[in-house]
């Protein structure tokens, strides 16, 4: 590989052969040489899993052609990105990149990703690392206007980098490039999955447990990403993985915690 360009790794949650990879590995390809570790089924809402209870496949995969150097993992996101680090790539990455998620991963729905937890294993490893995200889950999704973000996202952190121990959760709506009205940094939305659970009968009369839900958005800040996808903008959220409530501290040291018990 040509040690001169960027080495990028990209890797996601959706699989190896979703349509939406295809689409970062074209614009990421424009900035330096790459490599693709992905799961090779799909991984949505895996969070942060890690495997370790079964062994780990790695197979070549011809899928993005001869130019890339791409692995399909039979682990999770985080599984591809510690592999990809540890046995495939010839030196550190200069960036890393996952996605683009087929659906939405703003608001509280980052917490449960595999795309921006595969972005997280790489800024735990002190990686530059971006999660993209575009709101269409269907698999003929349009992701022009999806591709221009992920280009104007990745030339700005290859040229400024960003701060220690961050990373970018970028979301975009479901829009055609003449309609999207710009990116916005944004913060994260207060709002959460208010979930019911199915309740069905197979054919041998035993009950399972279909997962159902409504997305509640809580917060009417327009600083937020939701309300920047609502209106027409690509979001882009800076993230950490330092979950420390640190205004919280000062509260919690004036409880008694060390002294006896009654």
């Amino acid at each position: 590989m040509d040690k001169k360009k960027p080495l990028i790794l990209v890797s996601n949650d959706d699989g190896i052969t979703a349509p939406g990879i295809r689409s970062l590995v074209s614009v990421a390809k424009e900035f330096g040489e790459v490599v693709v570790v992905a799961p090779d089924s799909p991984q949505s809402g895996m969070g942060h899993a890690i495997t370790i209870n079964k062994p780990l496949r790695l197979d070549k995969s011809d899928y993005f052609g001869d130019e890339v150097l791409a692995y399909q993992c039979s682990g999770t996101p985080a599984d591809c990105v510690k592999l990809a680090l540890d046995k495939v790539l010839p030196r550190r990455p200069d960036l890393l990149v996952s996605g683009i998620n087929h659906g939405s991963n703003s608001s509280v729905n980052v917490i449960y990703s595999g795309t921006m937890s595969a972005a997280m294993e790489g800024a735990i490893d002190g990686l530059q690392a971006v999660g993209f995200s575009l709101l269409d889950y269907s698999m003929d999704a349009d992701f022009s206007a999806a591709r221009d973000v992920a280009r104007k996202v990745i030339a700005n952190v290859l040229d400024h980098k960003l701060p220690a121990d961050t990373l970018l959760n970028v979301n975009i709506p479901k829009l055609k490039t003449d309609e999207l009205k710009g990116i916005k940094v944004c913060r994260q939305a207060k709002a959460k999955w208010v979930e019911e659970f199915d309740q069905r009968e197979d054919p041998y009369g035993r009950n399972y447990f279909w997962l159902t839900g409504e997305f509640v958005n809580m917060d009417h800040g327009e600083d937020t990403d939701e309300w920047a996808l609502k209106h027409g903008y690509a979001s882009v959220v800076p993230v950490q993985f330092d979950l420390t409530a640190h205004h919280a501290m000062g509260t919690i040291n004036n409880w008694d915690l060390n002294a006896e018990a009654e």
